[in-house]
């Protein structure tokens, strides 16, 4: 076995179970993983700079191949279910011995990283790959720790990915031969199967969900912004809701785009980088981000580049529509060096409502608060993701991120409450997703409206003005915003079919008073009273 890299640490990974008769690459940077990575043909060189990286079958998460083991510490702190599918041990510990047997064989890449900004509360992750250009991914994803801690960096959880390694459903338990196994009593991740980088990052978020609560730290997969008067915001948000876009302000400084945690030292990044989604990316909505995917260091996913003279094309998703670009968040400007802000002042859940007919902002009681982040109300149309046919889909994602929460979603809005209460955030409902009608007969949101609507919230300004109750939802919807006309505000003026519009906030809210019956409970009769209930 040989070491090379910038420290290697005196806990070897021979004590974490894998005794390598090749190279060992620790904590190599950039340019050194470039050169391995392109050396052994696992990506492309693009033009200005971005490794190009093809990730094969797997292009998203495969979350029916996710697993953590049940025993005596996990039974009764888990939410079981459909989320979080138990294995047991000798499953993971089989499946275990294979991936260190395999990596024993080969040389390996590891970097040692800090999850999360904040000292009191971060974690020491060991990311352990096959491959040179994931290990540049988790180099971006992760806190590099100074060069004078590497020596002595001991991990408080592992993650092993090897993705030749695969599982045989029949004899290891799993639904296909694709794994990612957690073990909250070994802290070890097992990731075998797939190439797709985000499962490093996700497992990573989960592990965080689960352990920092018992910290009093609640997770949050959410963005997050801070003004020039130290007043922090978070954007909670799915997958096209905006949730990077509208945190994004060159008013304010980045904190992060995805995951954050709020500890009674105030909000802190989990990341030190950012994984973007670039499909159909243009350098006019997102000029920043669009220029990280031309930028020498970044990490491009399954992009395809033009042939003839390796362009970036990142209008064609002949590959996936999950297209994604890994970077430091200091590719960002005007981004925050610590990660860290103070108490959130004001809490944004952003929904694309494709029906049309929540309103564009409203705000929240922080019962109602609460009772959205236990909803996590999205729609989905066609376009942006597989199996989703010509008609809107609801989807109700629990706290914004039900993939990544080990405990009962209760424990999250629990904490959340608590927050709301302690420094007396405001809580706002902002809807990016259609107006005059739903998806096939409205119009998205205009971005130049939504961006009023937040910086109204964000300077002061939207809680000063007369409210009124939405009939169907609720919400107190403001008369008034800067820069925003007076219709736009009331979604059923926007409406030319106002029957129409009656009939369907009339489902949509029926849909959220079924999706909310199995949180009942769990929750005290203030949020079931600000519980959306749909009209006879």
């Amino acid at each position: 076995m040989a070491q090379t890299g910038a420290v290697a640490s005196r806990y070897g990974l021979d004590k974490q179970g894998v005794r390598t008769s090749g190279t060992e690459f620790w904590n190599l940077n950039v340019p050194d993983l470039y050169e391995q990575a392109l050396r052994r043909n696992e990506a492309r060189l693009s033009h200005g700079g971005p490794l190009v990286a093809v990730t094969g079958e797997h292009t998203g998460r495969s979350p029916n191949d996710k697993f953590t083991v049940r025993d005596a510490a996990t039974e009764n702190s888990i939410d079981w279910g459909a989320v979080n599918k138990p294995i047991g041990r000798e499953a993971f510990d089989r499946l275990r011995g294979r991936i260190a047997e395999y990596l024993s064989r080969r040389d390996v890449f590891v970097q040692d990283c800090y999850a999360g900004a904040d000292p009191d509360y971060r974690l020491r992750v060991r990311i352990v790959t096959e491959c040179a250009w994931h290990s540049l991914f988790a180099r971006h994803m992760f806190i590099r720790p100074p060069a004078e801690a590497l020596g002595g960096f001991e991990p408080d959880f592992t993650v092993l990915q090897a993705p030749s390694v695969l599982a045989d459903p029949e004899t290891d338990g799993t639904n296909s031969s694709t794994f990612i196994l957690v073990d909250f009593s070994q802290r070890m991740v097992i990731i075998g199967g797939s190439q797709y980088a985000g499962e490093i990052k996700k497992s990573v978020f989960s592990i965080l969900n689960y352990l920092l609560p018992e910290r009093n730290v609640l997770p949050m997969h959410c963005s997050a912004n801070i003004g020039e008067r130290g007043d922090a915001s978070i954007f909670f948000g799915l997958s096209g809701t905006g949730k990077t876009t509208l945190s994004a302000d060159p008013s304010r400084t980045l904190i992060g785009d995805d995951e954050h945690g709020w500890s009674s030292n105030g909000v802190f990044n989990f990341e030190g980088g950012c994984y973007a989604k670039v499909i159909r990316l243009s350098a006019e909505a997102e000029p920043e981000i669009f220029e990280t995917t031309r930028r020498f260091g970044t990490v491009l996913e399954n992009v395809v580049l033009d042939p003839a003279t390796r362009i970036p094309d990142l209008d064609d998703a002949s590959l996936t529509e999950n297209t994604r670009a890994s970077y430091p968040v200091d590719f960002i400007p005007n981004t925050s060096d610590s990660g860290r802000g103070g108490h959130a002042e004001n809490i944004v859940m952003l929904t694309a409502d494709a029906f049309g007919v929540l309103p564009p902002v409203s705000m929240m009681t922080p019962e109602q608060a609460m009772y959205h982040f236990l909803s996590g109300y999205t729609a989905r149309v066609a376009g942006t993701e597989r199996g989703v046919g010509s008609e809107p889909q609801a989807t109700f994602s629990t706290c914004f991120g039900a993939p990544f929460m080990p405990r009962h979603p209760s424990v999250y809005a629990r904490m959340l409450g608590e927050k709301i209460e302690t420094h007396g955030a405001k809580c706002w409902l902002v809807n990016t997703g259609w107006s005059g009608g739903a998806y096939g007969v409205g119009a998205r949101m205009k971005i130049a409206h939504t961006r009023a609507m937040i910086r109204a919230i964000l300077d002061g300004t939207l809680a000063t003005v007369n409210v009124a109750p939405d009939p169907n939802f609720g919400v107190l919807v403001p008369q008034a915003c800067p820069d925003v006309p007076a219709d736009v505000l009331n979604p059923k003026s926007s409406w030319s079919d106002k029957r129409a519009y009656d009939s369907m906030a009339r489902d949509v809210a029926r849909r959220f008073e079924n999706n909310f019956t199995r949180f009942e409970p769990f929750v005290g009769e203030a949020v079931k009273k600000a519980a959306i209930r749909a009209a006879a």
